[in-house]
């Protein structure tokens, strides 16, 4: 099983979607979670299982910086090649997605998440890391395989995001769930 992710940053560049398509094509993965995504990004061979809802159709908190959507752009969207079980009910779904899906292992439940929209800035990025792990614990206690995954806003590999606070809550609140950060 092959599982991605990716930021495709809102197709600011809307020459990119060609590109980004491709790009997803050719990987091939089995499940695929885009983060700042589009629509317009339909993919051949997948099911477009999830996405968030429109931050047009629902109030955003009032982040640091004003963020403009577009009426096709979602936070998140969940492709896959398995089918789809059931949809999961998340504590935003501005921000985070679950769909539980069949596969050959079991049922995976798929959990994609954007921590902190304007990276680590507080409290925004608190809140929202708060709200999915409390989603994880309650998902895990009911007995779910979970693969969480998503722009976290944070990087753990380099200092892109250069935070030692945001870096050190998620993974410390990935311990309180029993979950590893792979990356």
């Amino acid at each position: 099983m092959k599982i991605a992710t990716w930021n495709v940053e809102r197709l600011e560049q809307k020459s990119k979607l060609a590109f980004i398509i491709d790009a997803c094509q050719h990987e091939g993965a089995d499940i695929l979670v885009l983060t700042e995504a589009d629509e317009r990004i339909q993919l051949s061979g997948y099911l477009i299982l999830c996405f968030t809802m429109s931050p047009l159709d629902h109030e955003l908190p009032p982040y640091p910086m004003p963020v403009h959507y577009a009426p096709t752009e979602r936070r998140g969207m969940i492709y896959s090649k398995y089918p789809c079980i059931r949809h999961h009910s998340t504590y935003d779904d501005t921000t985070a997605i679950c769909m539980e899906l069949g596969t050959e292992y079991g049922n995976l439940l798929v959990y994609g998440s954007i921590i902190g929209i304007h990276g680590h800035r507080k409290p925004f990025f608190t809140d929202e890391l708060c709200g999915q792990m409390a989603d994880l614990r309650r998902l895990a206690a009911e007995g779910h395989q979970i693969c969480f995954l998503g722009d976290y806003n944070c990087s753990f590999a380099d200092n892109y995001y250069p935070s030692s606070t945001g870096k050190t809550s998620i993974l410390e609140k990935l311990a309180e769930t029993d979950m590893s950060l792979l990356t």
